[in-house]
């Protein structure tokens, strides 16, 4: 009875949190950016990093008809003159494209990217153009957080490019919005049935009581959908990441889950007498020991769990850079681009709160941020050998939460994954061919080889060589006047053979951000009171 109560009481939290997400929610403007698609576009001279882990190459040419890719000719040597003839020529009413010295990559896939929505204060506009500002031409939306209705009416915009968009994935929460409670593997099967009826790509999970669980996962495979699973602390103790992925669930979100895998010498977190799941500080401080509490690198523990994973194929979806204001605050907090691309109301969104999903900054200090840094340690340690062994590694973000902003989030993650290890070769196809083989979509997407969709991140400076010129505020560089300039951005995101400004798309970020201060007559400051104390935000249930 007492788990009844909790299940119900929980249920109406969650409905309610994703009510308040859902009003009001503004659609996408009809698409007035882009260039294309063309019936025939030629990219001239670029070095081609295709992500199926080959070298840089180039100068190439691209040949794109519509929005698939034709041909990739190479057309010469560095620092020799390009021959003329080797280049695939122009017709009548062919687009040329001259990117002679820049580099051009797979576009990035998102594999954890919430649209936001009311309680964040930000409309859809705003993320999608943050998204292809940054490269990123897919994004998977874990929970359809805008309702699956809205999710899947903008996926179809995306897909007919009606709107300025990345292509959009849309797995549903499990049992959320259901007219009952799921409690029984019949109503499981049920619900997992309905919602592949409805167009949904896939689940997200968050837990369930085993059978109902183990219920979902084997209706949803027979139907041919994938899964990922935020492993919550309320349920990981009956289901860890291992076990999930014996059910048959295809891929798992952050880190939860895969300490409680590795236990040694307990089957339960350690946690303190006084612990209250619904005091995040309590959540998130405890949450940042479990890696120690787990086998370490190298033991016959260590090594059995990641084998067992690996032979399942199953992927992991870190999104390092969610968690990454545990170790660092200040850092997030002060991110230069907030102070020109984040909203008011997104920013408010992300200050201390009690009430507040991923607003845990009640005392958070020293102790918590050295803990947390060696929990990164052990985590990224496990990532990386994961990767080395033939494991599928991802690159997703998470944004709108714990000061992590749309598309400036992402291209963290891929430094993040740097510092774990990753050449970065093998971070640029996390980036891109992993998450279209976690999607299903390798065959389309995720590399740049003849056959697939034009989907492209073009730069003017070298990825591999430094990553943070993959930022939409680029990167410093001090010049040969002993200048200090900005350099690099995206220069442009293909997307379907649509060939955006990168930076105009940022532009228009800046005009929505900068409008909406003047209306609040707003300016980031240092917190002072929690802004958003004594009411409720109406934000992200509780993962």
């Amino acid at each position: 009875m007492n788990r009844l109560f909790t299940r119900l009481f929980t249920f109406v939290v969650v409905l309610v949190s994703l009510s308040r997400l859902q009003a009001q929610v503004t659609n996408a403007p009809a698409r007035n950016e882009g260039d294309g698609p063309h019936k025939r576009l030629i990219i001239r001279g670029v070095t081609l990093i295709n992500s199926t882990g080959a070298p840089p190459m180039g100068p190439v040419d691209i040949v794109v008809e519509k929005n698939r890719i034709t041909q990739i000719r190479q057309v010469g040597y560095p620092g020799v003159p390009i021959d003329a003839a080797r280049r695939p020529q122009a017709g009548a009413g062919d687009k040329e494209l001259n990117c002679e010295g820049m580099y051009l990559m797979p576009g990035f896939v998102d594999m954890h990217g919430h649209i936001g929505g009311k309680a964040q204060g930000t409309p859809s506009e705003y993320v999608f153009k943050l998204w292809l500002g940054h490269g990123i031409t897919t994004i998977r939306d874990p929970s359809a957080g805008n309702g699956l209705d809205w999710v899947l009416d903008h996926r179809g915009k995306s897909e007919r490019n009606e709107i300025t968009a990345p292509r959009i994935k849309a797995y549903t929460s499990f049992g959320l919005g259901a007219k009952e409670i799921i409690s029984t593997p019949e109503q499981a099967r049920a619900w997992v049935r309905e919602n592949a009826k409805k167009g949904a790509d896939g689940i997200k999970f968050f837990g369930a009581e085993p059978e109902v669980f183990k219920a979902a996962l084997e209706e949803n495979k027979k139907l041919g959908l994938r899964s990922a699973c935020h492993h919550a602390q309320l349920e990981v103790a009956r289901m860890n990441a291992l076990a999930t992925a014996k059910a048959g669930l295809t891929s798992m979100e952050h880190w939860y889950g895969l300490p409680e895998a590795l236990f040694e010498d307990k089957t339960i977190q350690t946690y303190p007498a006084d612990y209250n799941y619904n005091n995040e500080q309590n959540r998130f401080e405890e949450a940042g020991k479990l890696w120690q509490q787990a086998a370490k690198p190298g033991t016959e523990k260590w090594n059995k769990v990641m084998d067992e994973l690996i032979a399942l194929d199953f992927t992991i979806d870190p999104t390092f850079n969610i968690y990454e204001a545990n170790r660092e605050l200040m850092l997030a907090r002060r991110a230069e681009w907030h102070d020109e691309y984040t909203l008011p109301a997104l920013w408010r969104f992300y200050g201390p709160s009690r009430i507040s999903h991923g607003s845990y900054w009640h005392n958070w200090g020293t102790e918590q941020e050295v803990t947390w840094k060696r929990n990164y340690q052990l985590w990224m340690a496990f990532i990386n050998e994961y990767k080395n062994r033939g494991g599928r590694v991802t690159a997703g973000s998470d944004s709108g939460f714990i000061y992590q902003l749309y598309g400036f989030a992402y291209i963290r993650e891929l430094e993040l994954l740097r510092e774990a290890g990753f050449h970065p070769l093998e971070v640029i196809r996390a980036a891109t061919l992993k998450g279209a083989e976690a999607l299903g979509m390798a065959d389309q997407i995720g590399s740049v080889e003849v056959g697939k969709l034009a989907d492209f991140v073009i730069t003017e400076e070298n990825p591999l060589a430094n990553l943070k010129v993959l930022y939409g505020t680029g990167a410093i560089h001090l010049n040969d006047k002993n200048e200090v300039t900005r350099v690099g951005g995206v220069k442009y995101t293909v997307k379907d053979g649509i060939v955006y400004d990168a930076k105009q798309l940022l532009a228009d970020v800046k005009k929505i951000v900068a409008d909406a201060k003047l209306k609040e007559n707003f300016e980031i400051t240092q917190p002072g009171v929690a802004p958003k104390a004594g009411k409720l935000s109406g934000g992200k249930p509780q993962e």
